[in-house]
């Protein structure tokens, strides 16, 4: 057998794998990888169930006809000149994702800003990361990760904000586990409206007001002043801004604070305190954070605490931004974002636009930035982009207000989608479909939420005719006459290139710099190890921490602290919508399932769709009656269907909902349908912890399950879910009303013929309960069961008779009422 080491394709703690081939093929975390160590959660563990061919595309479609590769290149090609002859450059936009690797994203940009000569180009990290970008750039004049994942280990106090990490970074909040179990710290501090699955576990708790958290720093920022707990000799030497950063908060004093923060004053005291007196802290901060209309202000804000104190830079003690995807660093590194250029060079700066254009040889380098996620879509609605290219992300089903994202996709003049799966929301637009390899087909590099890059190596051929996205950026980009700039080999190619530009006229002065790469013989890209940016002549082993010297990238070597001034959502709160929706993710689902929905193992925990909300809210609205749980919830951009949990683990006055589930899983479901496309000001990023909402109860007349071998579909429901199972799908069900002649009805919706198989029907009008079953040569089907009421059999005994062949007397006679008789 042999071994290939890879990297896990989901979050930004980037684990390391160890794929062993043989006649089958096993995958064990890697030990030796500084990200993971040896531990791995249960995405990563259920990788290779992801792999299986059902369902993915496997050949070129134009208009719906499969096509060979050289005629759909050719046709996006064409298409692509006529519309920029037609309209200019502008009027083409590239969507892309941070689940491409780093080669993918650098092609993909390098067509887009140097030939073809726009700076549409953007990316579903604008949705995760885009406010810490901004952040980091007007703290430290580069976009850069002060510290390093050890530091969680060696602080004295970590503190969780808009970050549940039990859930989204389960190996990164193993790490901090496992060191308090052996008994040396951290002191955990959780600031979450929501008692997560994290905050369930910290030392301390700060179940704030939602959107409360820049006032929250503030506060802190004033606080850690009037205790004399400042590094004057740091600021001195390192830090502008001060002065006026400490004038913004001057009003936040403890009692202010805790009022704007819906917090005990004692509560918020002790934190506060603590926190000041502690030297080794770390703030770790997510998409609680990023996913604001205020976003950029509070990561400076928590930027500006540690500033003001000298905590960063040191073991132990930093700022840190949990990135959310897999290779959103390396999409943030390569210019990914639209108003970004290579290698953390400038779009808007001059020299750095002429230093990538002769490097690249580009005949059309684009000067200003291009339309950000939510406002390019908006454009394709308005038809000022004409032509748009989707890789490797869902955006009708992740952008927030989807409908909206629904009605530009239908009106754009060209739709040209890179995916591995068939069957999308967004591919059922496509003009162009191009077959996508997927993790463990293709090659490159990922970078992870501590700037550690690593190799994510194939171990299979690609299924059908997929490809690689670099190779289909590359023979477009040739297809349109940019053949020299676009003759890659391979992936060691690419990156050999990008590690070279990253060392242009570099003198110390930008903080990416992988120049001490650039040099790799393809056999030496292939054994690549784990490595920490910058690698380069000063650090040829990389680099653990950045700003241990106090120089930062600004022009004069200081940082910038910035005057703050707190804001909490610009929402309206009425009769009609008097509930705030908060959006986030559940551990065992990845963005929108397409990888992980259709695995049962990754299934049994959220089977179905669900709205958190607190008994009193649920109470008053009469929610807590509904026996079924089913309700809609509503907002002034759209709404969708779910299952209710009643918890005081929610905040009274909110609602929250997980945003996975989509039209391939589940009716009506898309969460983002119902969210606000607010953004902020300067990222660009989306209000998507924030929507006033309202819930009511779904009209149900009868409700029901069918359990078969094959998945189904359904007229006119009012709700269904699909749950993968071990040799069966289960859907749930609930419907308006039954038609009259329910036996013809159940053979069709079974679809099985009606002289297929032995039929077993039980039907009582007056119990309001209706069971079907469909038997072949003595194995199970399918079964069906409907009640008015919603009282059904437990589903669990019925889904093992699926894995027998033959069913016994018993369980034949006790199939219908659902329990062994």
């Amino acid at each position: 057998m042999s071994e290939k080491h890879t990297v896990c394709a989901y979050c930004g703690v980037g684990c390391g794998l160890i794929v062993e081939e043989g006649i089958t093929t096993d995958l064990r975390p890697d030990p030796e990888h500084p990200a993971n160590l040896g531990r791995l959660c249960a995405k990563g563990a259920n990788l290779m169930e992801t792999l299986s061919p059902r369902g993915r595309l496997l050949q070129p479609l134009l208009h719906g006809t499969h096509v060979s590769w050289s005629r759909a290149v050719e046709h996006v090609a064409e298409r692509f000149g006529s519309i920029i002859e037609r309209h200019g450059p502008d009027a083409v936009a590239f969507y892309v994702s941070g689940q491409m690797l780093t080669e993918d994203y650098y092609v993909a940009n390098k067509l887009m800003k140097g030939f073809i000569g726009s700076a549409n180009i953007d990316t579903n990290s604008r949705l995760c990361m885009a406010s810490t970008v901004a952040g980091h750039i007007r703290a430290f004049g580069a976009d850069t990760v002060p510290g390093c994942y050890q530091d969680l280990e060696e602080a004295e106090m970590v503190v969780l904000v808009g970050s549940n990490m039990a859930s989204c970074h389960p190996v990164l909040f193993q790490r901090i586990l496992d060191v308090r179990a052996r008994g040396r710290g951290p002191y955990l501090v959780v600031i979450d409206p929501r008692r997560s699955e994290t905050a369930q576990q910290a030392d301390l708790h700060l179940a704030l007001r939602p959107g409360s958290d820049g006032f929250l720093f503030c506060g802190l920022l004033n606080h850690m002043w009037k205790l004399g707990r400042v590094d004057f000799a740091f600021l001195e030497r390192h830090v502008h801004g001060f002065v006026e950063a400490l004038e913004a908060v001057t009003d936040f004093d403890l009692r202010h604070t805790a009022e704007l923060c819906g917090l005990d004053q004692a509560v918020l005291a002790d934190f506060m305190t603590r926190f000041t007196l502690t030297e080794r802290v770390v703030t770790a901060f997510s998409q609680g954070i990023n996913q604001s209309s205020s976003g950029t202000d509070k990561v400076n804000a928590i930027i500006n605490c540690h500033l003001a104190t000298g905590r960063i830079g040191k073991p132990g003690a930093g700022p840190f931004s949990l990135t959310g995807q897999g290779n959103a660093m390396g999409g943030r590194e390569v210019g990914g974002l639209a108003n970004q250029l290579a290698a953390h060079m400038k779009l808007e700066n001059p020299e750095h636009r002429r230093l990538v254009a002769d490097f690249w040889g580009a005949s059309n380098m684009a000067e200003r930035a291009g339309l950000k996620a939510i406002d390019l879509f908006e454009a394709v609605a308005e038809g000022r982009v004409k032509a748009l290219w989707v890789a490797c992300t869902n955006p009708l089903v992740s952008l927030p207000n989807a409908d909206r994202v629904r009605q530009a996709l239908a009106k754009c003049e060209l739709l040209v989608v890179s995916e591995c799966m068939a069957h999308t929301e967004t591919a059922a637009f496509a003009d162009v479909l191009l077959p996508a390899a997927t993790w463990g087909e293709k090659s490159g590099t990922v970078t992870n939420s501590e700037r550690v890059i690593s190799r994510q190596r194939g171990f299979r051929r690609p299924l059908g005719e997929a490809r690689p996205d670099w190779a289909a950026f590359a023979a477009v980009g040739r297809a349109m006459g940019f053949q020299e700039a676009f003759t890659y080999a391979n992936p060691a190619a690419i990156f050999r290139e990008y590690a070279a530009l990253s060392g242009l006229g570099n003198d110390g002065t930008r903080d990416f710099d992988i120049s001490g790469l650039a040099d790799l013989t393809d056999a030496q890209y292939e054994e690549l190890q784990p490595v920490q940016w910058p690698v380069n002549r000063e650090y040829p082993q990389g680099r653990a921490r950045f700003f241990d010297d106090g120089r930062f990238f600004h022009p004069d070597g200081r940082a910038r602290m910035l005057p703050i001034q707190p804001r909490f959502p610009n929402l309206t709160v009425d009769g009609n919508h008097d509930l705030l929706l908060l959006t986030g993710r559940v551990a065992d689902q990845w963005h929108t399932m397409s990888r992980t929905g259709g695995l049962a193992a990754l299934r049994r925990r959220d089977e179905e769709p669900f709205v958190a909300m607190h008994p009193v809210d649920a109470a008053e609205r009469g929610i807590d009656q509904v026996v079924s749980g089913l309700v809609r919830v509503e907002t002034r951009y759209g709404g969708f269907l779910s299952r209710v949990r009643v918890t005081e683990d929610q905040p009274m006055g909110s609602m929250f909902a997980p945003f996975h589930w989509n039209d391939t899983f589940a009716w009506d479901a898309k969460v983002n349908s119902a969210v606000n496309p607010t953004v902020d000001p300067l990222s660009g990023q989306p209000e998507l912890k924030a929507t006033p909402a309202s819930i009511h109860p779904l009209e149900v007349g009868w409700h029901g399950f069918v359990i078969s071998s094959g998945e189904l579909t359904f007229e006119d429901p009012l709700y269904w879910v699909r749950i993968p199972g071990d040799g069966y799908v289960r859907h749930e069900l609930a419907f308006a009303q039954l038609p009259s002649r329910c036996d013809a009805w159940a053979r069709e919706l079974l679809g099985l013929d009606d002289d297929y198989g032995e039929w077993l029907f039980f039907g009582d009008e007056a119990a309001g309960s209706y069971r079907a079953a469909n038997l072949l040569n003595g194995r199970l089907r399918a079964c069906l069961f409907l009640a008015r009421e919603y009282r059904l059999p437990s589903r669990r005994w019925l889904e093992t008779l699926f894995l027998k062949e033959n069913l016994e007397h018993r369980e034949r006679r006790g199939l219908l009422a659902g329990a062994l008789v």
